[in-house]
């Protein structure tokens, strides 16, 4: 069994999946300007799901650094819709934008994780996830996002499924862990693999 686990994160939602899951680890957030690591990938035939991976293995890469003998999780998701890429609005304006973009539309959810131990990649892995949101009245957006609050400024999407954000779909075609942000499954068998994990 390895000595430490680290989680490259200080997203609550993750840290919560990975302690249910029966997981003791570390969540160190890692230090890395994502714009800036995102800038050189524009117009470079990039996907989505390239993105998520770059972005996941540098935040894996900068903690493990610091840690050595530390097996790292490094995570990152993107929101696609056809070609764009969305981030976390920056305020209720652009998250009411995001959310009157994405109705009555099929958007992916990309969500890429990867471990690393002594500044070297040793997995990576991106799953998919395709959410279809309902066609949003505007002012139903409106009232929603009074209703929620800051915590629409917490996500890629302007929405937590787990939440009351759940209230704006019409179909989901993935599992919860991808959406949340953290595919459970494949990290699960990877750690094992790894020795991380007794199985």
């Amino acid at each position: 069994m390895t000595d430490r686990i680290i989680l490259a994160s200080g997203s609550p939602f993750r840290k919560t999946l990975l302690a249910n899951a029966g997981i003791g680890f570390d969540a160190v957030p890692a230090d890395v300007d994502e714009r800036a690591l995102e800038a050189p990938l524009e117009g470079s035939g990039a996907t989505p799901e390239d993105v998520a991976l770059i972005l996941a293995e540098a935040k894996a890469l900068n903690i493990s650094e610091k840690n050595p003998g530390a097996l790292v999780i490094g995570c990152d998701q993107t929101l696609s819709l056809g070609d764009r890429v969305f981030h976390k609005p920056g305020d209720k304006e652009e998250a009411r934008r995001h959310l009157l973009t994405l109705s009555g539309k099929t958007h992916q959810l990309n969500s890429a994780v990867v471990l690393a131990r002594d500044g070297e990649t040793l997995w990576r892995d991106v799953s998919i996830a395709r959410l279809t949101m309902r066609k949003l009245d505007p002012a139903f957006i409106g009232r929603h996002l009074a209703r929620v609050g800051d915590k629409a400024l917490a996500s890629v999407g302007a929405y937590q499924i787990e939440g009351e954000g759940i209230q704006l779909f019409e179909k989901i075609d993935g599992d919860y862990f991808t959406i949340v942000g953290l595919p459970l499954l494949p990290l699960l068998a990877a750690l094992r693999e790894y020795g991380a994990l007794d199985g």
